[in-house]
């Protein structure tokens, strides 16, 4: 099969996204779907109120939140007709719940980010937080464009497209271990000039995923799965945390129990943590990079292919399948883990992860009784 010539994928790149600021993919719905926006209104105002925080939801009180157009997508009428496939939902107004999440989202980091006391550039951070998010910034200068990888939110699968993207791997169903630091750039190895050309300048896009619904699958894989964490992390965990095995060398860290993991990361400083369980606020700097697109591991499938489509990547190009080996956490996994923890752990635990929960419009766990009783 011959492949389109390289150019014709660049006159895509500077289509319908406004430098510096997070946008909405999605393009102007039908008037049936207008109707059902104002249905699903009041649901969504509750929601927003649960994720708000602080002096956000008077922000949103005093209409301080303005409106932000949503170009459509453009580019080939391959990569239009696929995102159209993923589109097509039931009547049950689901692609409308999404639309609104997005533009929930995308409205609450914008101002949330607008006070003084954020981050407004990699340069006004910490030499600890700027040397933590150029680490997970990729990037790729033949389609111009910085990924910022979140571990857990697919970003294996993302490292893949980069490797295809840069030749350095045939295909991304190819069945091989991945290296994660080789056939990579990143925006740490870069000059300072180098770096403040490509924030201005290059389409800049990230994934995120339900705060404890990452850490859980974070903690199952790691201690569950992975010898060199159980030995690192796992064998000082149970030292630390369970009683009368402080000085027990017998222990291997393979039998680390949820509470003890949660109560770990309760004395552990978010700056300094594991990027594995480090929040994905800490990792990506969302008020300091200004993201034009935010993805999300519950729509992974269409999001991924708005960004390959942005981007500009070949139409051989897609996003990888999911491995079948792969044991993904269900909603009932997550309540029972988070249900069966004590709730004064829990309580602690989440301030360290509420700027995941507000930026990115998740809402807090619900561990009333009630709830967990079913």
């Amino acid at each position: 099969m011959m492949l389109p010539r390289r150019q014709d994928y660049g006159k895509r790149r500077s289509d319908g996204v406004r430098s510096g600021s997070v946008i909405n993919f999605r393009s102007a719905g039908s008037p049936g779907s207008v109707r059902r926006s104002s249905a699903l209104l009041p649901s969504v105002l509750t929601f927003l109120v649960i994720v708000a925080s602080g002096g956000l939801l008077l922000m949103i009180e005093k209409g301080m939140l303005n409106s932000v157009e949503t170009p459509s997508p453009r580019g080939s009428a391959r990569r239009l007709e696929l995102i159209g496939e993923t589109r097509k939902y039931g009547a049950d107004g689901a692609d409308v719940d999404s639309q609104i999440l997005q533009e929930i989202r995308n409205r609450t980091i914008r101002t949330m980010c607008s006070q003084k006391n954020m981050p407004h550039s990699v340069w006004s951070l910490s030499p600890l937080q700027r040397k933590t998010v150029l680490q997970h910034i990729l990037v790729n200068d033949e389609y111009r464009f910085l990924y910022c990888y979140v571990p857990k939110v697919a970003c294996s699968n993302w490292k893949r497209v980069l490797k295809v993207l840069s030749g350095a791997l045939e295909s991304v169903d190819v069945n091989i271990k991945m290296d994660h630091r080789s056939d990579l750039k990143f925006l740490s190895s870069l000059k300072p000039e180098e770096i403040r050309y490509r924030l201005k300048h290059y389409f800049k896009f990230m994934f995120v995923r339900e705060p404890m619904e990452r850490l859980l699958s974070a903690y199952r894989n790691k201690f569950g799965e992975i010898e060199s964490y159980q030995k690192k992390y796992g064998a000082e965990i149970v030292k630390r945390y369970r009683k009368g095995r402080a000085k027990d060398a017998s222990v291997t860290g393979d039998d680390v129990t949820f509470g003890e993991f949660v109560r770990y990361l309760l004395d552990e400083d978010v700056e300094r943590m594991n990027e594995h369980w480090m929040p994905i606020y800490n990792l990506c700097q969302p008020c300091a990079v200004s993201y034009n697109f935010i993805g999300s591991y519950e729509q992974l499938g269409r999001d991924s292919e708005y960004v390959l489509q942005r981007i500009g990547a070949p139409p051989f190009v897609h996003f990888p399948e999911r491995q079948t080996w792969y044991k993904p956490v269900t909603t009932q996994t997550l309540h029972y883990y988070l249900c069966t923890l004590p709730q004064k752990l829990l309580r602690e635990l989440l301030p360290k992860y509420i700027l995941d929960f507000s930026l990115f419009a998740y809402p807090l766990p619900n561990t009333t009784t009630e709830h967990c009783r079913h």
